[in-house]
């Protein structure tokens, strides 16, 4: 194979190996190969790939994944990385399924031009804030389900206790429950319920502890890398983390405000039928993002006075409630979408290129 020969490169990802697959310029299946998923593993296959020619691309499955660290490793040695879907369950249904099949589909889909997505870069202050939320997330999920386990157990607590705690908010309640000296007689029930409530509410504690420090890391974080996004009417540090996170550390991938809107589920679609005409929700896309427009259009609706004005026009005309709230969703992706692409600028990779 000679050095000119145009090549294109396929990888099914997966947590100990990738299966690489190369084809050449008309489509024929050249060789396969697994590797594993270490930094020497990236390197021999990065060189396997440039043994069979000049590669032009090459198609990852799982880039948010399993996939992550090769498609940065290529990256910094200038291949370009496409992002690939998984085949449709029609096509493995049609060709099979197994790891060698699923890296040759993954060649052909850049090839053909099925596949043309830019990957989240991944290197950036996006994805700092994305790990942090990932714990706060987690945390404030631990923490709901805390103190619903506290209150169950006030309901069938004795009724002495109950009538205590009952009249109690939920934080002089988590305070109280803290401070208590239930004693060692577990054998007890009522010795018992003591105990499991003062450990449910020192968790709570240490739970609102570690939300308190994730927001604080946010919000310096934020305040670096948009701020002009968080100055925006209703817009907050989670929502405009959220934001940020589904539009990545190279925003630029997104070609249009269309394509942004339509990534966070806000492009409208088309429900018309006979004399019927109009549009619905889309309930594709990233929810995430979907409700972080949403929680953006909730505030703006109770208290932006240029977005209550449009409610009571569009009111008056007939729009239905959910019918506003798709309109505002898009109007907002439209205005967030153009401070992600004007404010951003690339920051410090957090590995350094080979």
């Amino acid at each position: 194979m000679t050095d000119q020969t145009a090549v294109v490169g396929g990888v099914d990802t997966h947590t100990d190996f990738h299966q690489a697959a190369v084809i050449d310029s008309i489509g024929r299946h050249l060789a396969t190969q697994a590797f594993p998923t270490t930094p020497d593993g990236y390197r021999r296959l990065l060189d396997w790939f440039c043994s069979h020619g000049d590669v032009i691309a090459v198609g990852v499955e799982g880039t948010g994944a399993y996939g992550c660290e090769l498609a940065r490793y290529l990256r910094q040695n200038q291949i370009t990385v496409i992002e690939v879907d998984r085949p449709d369950r029609r096509a493995r249904r049609a060709s099979g399924k197994s790891d060698p099949i699923d890296a040759f589909a993954a060649a052909t889909a850049v090839l053909t031009g099925r596949a043309g997505g830019t990957p989240k870069a991944r290197d950036g202050i996006v994805e700092a804030v994305r790990t942090l939320r990932v714990v706060r997330r987690s945390a404030v999920k631990a923490r709901t389900q805390t103190i619903n386990q506290i209150r169950t157990l006030i309901i069938t607590a004795p009724g002495e206790m109950r009538e205590q705690l009952r009249a109690l908010t939920p934080a002089e309640l988590i305070k109280h429950l803290a401070r208590t000296r239930p004693g060692t007689q577990t054998s007890d029930p009522a010795c018992a319920v003591k105990v499991a409530l003062r450990r449910l509410a020192r968790r709570h504690q240490y739970l609102t502890a570690e939300i308190d420090d994730a927001d604080t890391e946010l919000e310096a974080l934020m305040g670096q890398a948009a701020p002009e996004l968080i100055a925006l009417p209703g817009v907050g540090i989670e929502t405009a983390a959220q934001l940020l996170i589904t539009a990545g550390d190279n925003p630029e991938r997104l070609t249009s405000e269309a394509s942004f809107a339509h990534l966070c589920a806000v492009a409208p679609v088309p429900a018309s039928s006979g004399r019927t005409n109009r549009h619905r929700l889309n309930r594709g896309g990233d929810r995430r993002a979907n409700h972080a427009l949403h929680m953006i259009a909730l505030v703006r609706m109770r208290y932006d006075q240029r977005t209550q004005a449009y409610v009571t026009r569009r009111t008056a005309e007939g729009m239905s409630k959910k019918d506003i709230l798709r309109c505002l969703k898009r109007f907002i992706a439209r205005e967030v979408y153009k401070h992600l692409t004007r404010q951003h600028t690339p920051a410090k990779p957090l590995i350094q290129a080979a």
